[in-house]
């Protein structure tokens, strides 16, 4: 009877949807919908403020500078003034040093190498040598041979020298001749570098032509001194042929050794001439004139220090002059 008294025109209690135990639990919640929902509560601010501190506020007091004592201050000055001193000291010494290696190179840059004395030795060398870099490569072999020339004649001197001392062993009146044989070692070893050897080497390294005139001025006087040394005129301080042949028949030993002084003295001349002529074959082919040896020189004159300081002293001193007279 129970199914008879249902109301068949109502709605069933199983097929309304929203009547599904998940969709009432949602419907029937506290939680406002997306469109309701409210970030900033106004109890929610209040809930969450942090109460402020109630620790009475101080202001901040500045701690007093304490300033270093007057001493401590002078101390550190000096300090600082000694190092500058040492710093301004160890810069000069430098610049020193420099200054000497500078005066100790040669003119171009380079340092001397010649003579070749050992680095203790309280004399550095004067000059810088080098014929493979120097001089061109078709003049170094003439070069060369000059400077073995120079070498050999050095060494003839200092055998005309100890040649001379036997003389004058055995006969006290040829005492001059030893005297004037130190003469010429001193005078003409230095010499003969300096006044013939040296032009013909920058006249090969910089084409110059004023050096190879000097060089042919010096060197024709040098290859006549060659000649009168070897003929060994007596109490000329040579021991030529004329004074080997002087003391030959008294004492033979003696005579050995100045007939070795006149073969070496013949030979330097000998080479002298022909050197000088394998020097003049290339300063034709080198273009080197004597207009241009004029010209060399007035350039070195005008350009030179020494000369232009006395020139500009002499002009000073004629224009006080003239002054004074007016």
């Amino acid at each position: 009877m129970s199914a008879f008294d249902n109301n068949p025109f109502a709605d069933p209690a199983g097929d309304n949807p929203f009547h599904d135990p998940s969709v009432t639990q949602v419907t029937n919640s506290t939680v406002q919908p997306v469109d309701q929902y409210n970030p900033f509560p106004a109890d929610g601010l209040a809930a969450h403020t942090v109460p402020a501190s109630t620790t009475p506020y101080q202001p901040a007091v500045l701690q007093p500078s304490t300033e270093p004592p007057a001493h401590a201050v002078a101390a550190a000055a000096q300090a600082s003034l000694l190092k500058q001193q040492e710093e301004l000291e160890r810069k000069a010494a430098d610049l020193e040093r420099r200054e000497q290696e500078l005066q100790s190179r040669g003119p171009g840059g380079k340092e001397n190498n010649w003579p070749p004395l050992p680095r203790s030795f309280p004399i550095k060398p004067c000059f810088y040598q080098d014929f493979s870099e120097e001089i061109p490569l078709e003049y170094q072999r003439v070069c060369k041979m000059m400077y073995y020339l120079w070498m050999f004649h050095c060494v003839t001197l200092f055998l005309n020298l100890l040649a001379c001392l036997a003389y004058f062993t055995v006969d006290a009146t040829y005492g001059v001749d030893f005297g004037l044989s130190i003469l010429w070692l001193i005078l003409f070893a230095p010499c003969s570098f300096l006044c013939w050897y040296r032009p013909v080497y920058k006249a090969f390294k910089s084409d110059s032509s004023f050096s190879f005139f000097f060089f042919f001025f010096v060197f024709f006087c040098q290859a006549v001194v060659f000649i009168i040394q070897s003929v060994g005129i007596p109490k000329w301080g040579n021991s030529g042929w004329i004074a080997t042949f002087t003391i030959i028949g008294t004492n033979k030993a003696v005579g050995a050794i100045m007939m070795v002084v006149a073969c070496f003295f013949t030979i330097c001349a000998v080479l002298s001439v022909i050197l000088l002529k394998m020097v003049h074959s290339q300063y034709r082919r080198t273009g080197a004139s004597f207009q241009k040896a004029q010209q060399e020189f007035s350039q070195g004159v005008l350009t030179n220090k020494t000369f232009q300081t006395a020139a500009s002293t002499a002009a000073s001193s004629a224009a006080q002059g003239a002054f004074q007279g007016n």
